[in-house]
């Protein structure tokens, strides 16, 4: 068993809701990461035999044994993520465009499960535009309010986000999000937000035009409890008043908190805080709700 230590990202649009689980007195954290590691992130591990070092260590010396062995890092990351603000108008690139873009392995996909709704009811996702020429007319002239597509939300929903969808989540989401481990987002709009120094956050508008996929459109669902759902390359489960957990499974399982605490190994284990489970180990903790996220194995995909 591994107990990741969380790491605080403060951002322009972030909030105080996280706070209380950070460790910090920031009132602007954007994302509390639960597991990253992707060479400019990288979570620690604060417990057993690796306890003070980086996750990557681990990973690099286990993924054979975990049937990992594909994978040069850790394929998704693990974050709960408080927008106190509409997030910025973005998408992020498919395997073509990431590679092409930025000679990256792989694009990037992502879920949201809303922990709380959005104080419109609604996320930004998809695109009004006919075609990418309609598209590119309307965003040479800031014509952002007819381009913009919209979803209804409630907590509790599940939203798979696949690359090439324009998208942003809305002010009052917070969101348990998981991603594939591609660090490429392109701003399309940023509401002409101004920073701490008074500019304007640079927009990625040639790249983006380039990745949208037009008839990209996501849908919500509830999320089921104890049914695993499988995306490309990551599954995810979510686990309500448990109080012992088994990984099964034949490579790592994540468990994600999001509600209850508990002490393992002398650690504090609190909303946001991720456990790692190898093969046949488990848990018993007070009940909990928890995520419980893995990566696929070939025959999975």
């Amino acid at each position: 068993m591994l107990i990741i230590k969380t790491i605080v990202h403060e951002t322009i649009w972030g909030g105080d809701r996280l706070t209380p689980y950070s460790n910090t007195n920031s009132k602007t954290i954007g994302h509390l990461y639960s597991l990253i590691s992707n060479g400019e992130l990288e979570s620690e591990i604060l417990n057993g035999k690796y306890k003070g070092q980086l996750f990557r260590k681990y990973f690099d010396e286990n993924k054979e044994r975990l049937n990992l062995g594909k994978y040069k890092e850790l394929p998704f990351l693990l974050a709960l993520v408080d927008a106190t603000q509409d997030l910025s108008l973005q998408v992020h690139p498919n395997d073509e465009m990431a590679k092409k873009l930025e000679n990256a392995d792989f694009g990037k996909n992502e879920s949201w499960y809303f922990l709380e709704t959005p104080k419109t009811g609604k996320i930004y996702d998809g695109c009004k535009a006919q075609n990418s020429e309609e598209l590119r007319e309307k965003v040479s002239q800031e014509k952002y309010d007819e381009i913009i597509n919209y979803l209804p939300i409630e907590q509790g929903d599940y939203v798979y986000i696949k690359a090439g969808t324009m998208h942003a989540m809305a002010a009052g989401s917070l969101v348990y999000e998981i991603e594939e481990n591609c660090n490429a987002t392109y701003r399309v709009y940023d509401f002409d937000r101004i920073d701490k120094n008074g500019q304007k956050r640079p927009l990625q508008t040639e790249k983006a035009l380039n990745s949208i996929i037009v008839e990209n459109k996501s849908k919500a669902e509830k999320y089921e409890e104890g049914i695993e759902k499988h995306e490309r390359i990551y599954s995810t489960k979510l686990m309500n008043g448990v109080e012992e957990y088994k990984n099964n499974s034949k490579t790592i399982e994540c468990l994600t908190f999001l509600e209850g605490e508990n002490t393992l190994e002398g650690c504090k284990i609190q909303k946001g805080v991720t456990v790692v489970l190898e093969p046949d180990e488990q848990i018993k903790i007070n009940k909990s709700k928890f995520i419980v996220s893995r990566a696929l194995l070939e025959e999975e995909m």
